[in-house]
């Protein structure tokens, strides 16, 4: 059954995929802050599995990522958003 959206919401729609990439790199600012205030180990370990997610939503390629998991260095991550976000157009 397809589901029939509004003009409103098509619009919405197509925003979001047009700002994928800067939504994705905004939410790895935000994840690379929320591990550093974290103080539990769980909890950040649910944090750098959230930031494998973003980064693999925003294709980031396999070898940049499997070294900034590796690490689990919120400084790597920060640096990596950084010059991700210097290239953005």
């Amino acid at each position: 059954m397809a589901r029939e959206y509004s003009e409103y919401q098509r619009k919405v729609i197509e925003r979001y995929y047009e700002r994928r990439d800067e939504i994705m790199l905004a939410k790895l600012q935000e994840l690379a802050s929320e591990i550093v205030l974290a103080e539990r180990e769980e909890k950040k370990l649910r944090l750098w599995q959230r930031v494998e997610q973003a980064m693999q939503k925003l294709g980031v390629k396999p070898a940049i990522m499997q070294h900034i998991l590796s690490r689990r260095d919120p400084a790597v991550l920060a640096a990596n958003v950084e010059d991700w976000l210097k290239q953005q157009p």
